[in-house]
């Protein structure tokens, strides 16, 4: 993911076809050592193609997605606030005691 970050910072920055060496020293920049194999195999996928229409290609993809999981995640949060309140309550009681 880093890789494509710094291939999409660069062509945004006008780099229109940004070089291994481009994303290698991009990355150094933070501290980030780099792979060359993965940032080749990125630009040899990337290569000829428009990085607007890819974006636009990947948003249609991830609204296909069903997000159905995400309340499925929240219900234990609101079940441990529950046994936190009830913990809460049995301390005060017997505090009261």
């Amino acid at each position: 993911m880093k890789y494509l970050a710094a291939y999409l910072l660069l062509t945004i920055g006008g780099n229109a076809a940004p070089a291994a060496s481009d994303i290698t020293s991009l990355l150094a920049t933070v501290g980030i050592e780099a792979e060359a194999e993965r940032i080749e195999t990125l630009i040899a996928q990337l290569a000829g193609k428009d990085i607007n229409e890819l974006i636009a290609e990947g948003t249609g993809k991830l609204a296909s997605v069903p997000s159905g999981g995400a309340s499925a995640a929240a219900a234990p949060a609101a079940g441990g606030a529950a046994a936190a309140e009830t913990k809460a309550e049995e301390k005060k009681e017997e505090a009261k005691e």
